[in-house]
């Protein structure tokens, strides 16, 4: 029995309208509405930028080998999932203490509408991954010359 005051239900509700609530206010300064996670952790971590010309992802995910990365886009989703696995024990120990999270794990970044999802990188370096979505040719601000 929990002797947290609410229960996983109704947390979870109002947690789920908070971030409904920011995702409005923030949608309209270009910030991605929502970022989820699956119920057992927020691994891997991530950071989410704006610039004029991309959308930039950094999932901090060390100790991961990059083939068992996994990105996609879809309908303005981007998932990043995968499995980490802890390192193995010698024989005859156990844990003392574990504070690594390990498992499959699923994190969708909900993309601005104008994120063009066929031009997309995606590099590994030093524990990071960065995710560079370019913005849509069509949706840049552009100078119109008066005559």
């Amino acid at each position: 029995m929990s002797n947290f005051p609410f229960s996983d239900s109704g947390f979870s509700a109002a947690f789920d309208a908070i971030q409904e609530h920011m995702g409005r206010v923030l949608r309209g300064a270009g910030v991605p509405a929502a970022l989820r996670a699956t119920p057992q952790a927020y691994f891997p971590p991530v950071n989410v930028g704006v610039s004029a010309d991309s959308i930039e992802v950094v999932a901090f995910v060390p100790g991961m080998e990059p083939e068992a990365l996994n990105v996609s886009i879809e309908k303005r989703l981007l998932t990043i999932s995968g499995e980490r696995k802890a390192p193995d024990l010698p024989e005859n120990a156990r844990y003392y203490a574990r504070e690594r999270v390990e498992g499959r794990y699923t994190r969708v970044i909900e993309l601005p509408a104008d994120a063009d999802p066929d031009n997309v990188q995606a590099r590994y370096t030093d524990g990071c991954l960065a995710i560079s979505i370019k913005r849509k040719e069509s949706a840049k601000p552009r100078v119109v010359t008066v005559q």
